[in-house]
């Protein structure tokens, strides 16, 4: 896989080198289990996959790249890089703007472009409607254009199964910037509707078994359909493809209700299928896959909590914390600083969208296990922070040169 230019002070020497071993000793991703690094009365278990992947990295490194091949231009982010607040502050002190916010509201009008203006498409990708109107006014984003090659995918094979005549079952969060763009590609082509979970899918299929009256579909399902979409004949064939950063098996189970859905109306079989449901297996990201896979297998080790480290609006983040809430207490925290002491730590609580401070959450007794991993938007950098701001805490910690060398040693 490609190797990219990413800036050093995003780099972890102690991470990296861990990453690189488990690589050479696993150059089939078969081993999910994760590493210990045992600090003494500190045990860290990381995860196998986590942190920057293939388009978070393909992003950084256009974006910087861009700034220090133009000097004294104007450069503008169509909204966040990435969901990563130290990376998208890092690109603003550099001289960066963002034209929009997160929810696609905007912060600089687009009137006030120019040809010579620069506009980086961030890793989520953005609408036909957006890239148009930077069309229109000169500015050509095809050389600044960041978008996931992962994202990207979907679209091509949302294009394929709308040329089958098939409607685009869009998994997603309706106001995230890669829903919104997924949809608007799909839109383009073929009737299309979002769904942001199990919940919505079960009444979307009321509507395909005749359950639901077909007028109730429009408000209940307000902004999450394409134009002119038509109730009465747009969910007779459908494919399933999904925001990249969703849990893959959350996905992969709404495939599943619909296709059972339309087995049971048309009376289909495996030879018949394909006629009412299109197979969109291939959509699901790999990175997303072993992020949430390894998070997985670490959890089968027995711990205290769980650190999750990464933006607070970060989806595929969120996903993880998430998972691992299910077992035990978690800590969703963007950088190390959260850690405000041995006693106290200020969390965030993506449901209710608060910091949380609580306190005794390292115990007393020793060895303290805990679980760690990152999002996919997390450089590997404010890791290592945050596991040298635990280790801190404790005495007699074997130093962590000590430990990547033992690590490396095995």
């Amino acid at each position: 896989m490609k190797q990219f230019d990413v800036p050093v002070f995003y780099r972890s020497p102690l991470i990296s080198a861990i990453k690189r071993k488990r690589k050479e000793k696993d150059k089939l991703k078969k081993d999910f289990a994760p590493t210990l690094l045992d600090f003494g009365p500190v045990q860290i278990y990381l995860a196998r996959h986590f942190g920057f992947c293939y388009g978070v990295e393909n992003a950084i490194e256009i974006a910087f790249r861009t700034i220090d091949e133009n000097p004294g231009k104007r450069i503008y982010l169509l909204s966040e890089m990435i969901h990563n607040p130290q990376v998208n502050q890092d690109l603003l002190s550099r001289g960066v703007r963002f034209l929009q916010d997160t929810h696609g509201r905007q912060i600089i009008p687009f009137e006030e472009l120019t040809p010579n203006d620069i506009v980086l498409i961030p890793a989520f990708g953005t609408t036909l409607e957006i890239e148009k109107k930077l069309n229109t006014i000169g500015i050509h984003t095809e050389k600044y254009n960041t978008t996931c090659p992962f994202v990207e995918k979907v679209w091509n094979r949302s294009e394929v199964i709308a040329r089958k005549e098939y409607t685009i079952v869009i998994h997603g969060k309706p106001t995230h910037e890669e829903t919104r763009a997924t949809f608007s590609h799909a839109a383009f082509n073929a009737p299309s509707v979002v769904v942001k979970n199990m919940a919505q899918t079960v009444e979307l299929a009321k509507y395909i078994t005749g359950e639901k009256p077909a007028a109730g579909f429009y408000q209940e399902f307000k902004g999450q359909y394409s134009v002119n979409f038509d109730i009465a004949k747009d969910l007779e064939r459908l494919g399933v493809v999904n925001q990249t950063t969703m849990l893959a098996s959350d996905t992969q189970a709404i495939a599943d209700y619909l296709k059972q859905i339309m087995i049971d109306k048309y009376r289909l079989t495996k030879e018949t299928l394909a006629e009412r449901f299109a197979d969109t297996r291939d959509t699901l990201c790999y990175a997303t896959n072993d992020n949430q896979t390894s998070v997985t297998e670490m959890l089968r080790t027995p711990a205290d909590f769980a650190v999750v480290v990464g933006g607070y609006n970060s989806s595929n983040t969120s996903h993880l914390v998430e998972l691992c809430e299910e077992k035990l207490p978690t800590y969703f925290i963007n950088n190390a600083e959260k850690i405000l002491s041995r006693r106290e730590i200020l969390h965030y609580n993506f449901h209710t969208k608060e910091e949380l401070l609580t306190a005794g959450f390292l115990p007393d007794p020793t060895p303290v296990k805990i679980l760690m991993t990152s999002g996919a938007s997390c450089p590997d950098a404010l890791v290592e922070q945050v596991i040298e701001k635990i280790t801190g805490f404790f005495s007699n910690t074997v130093p962590t040169a000590t430990v990547a060398a033992n690590f490396l040693s095995q």
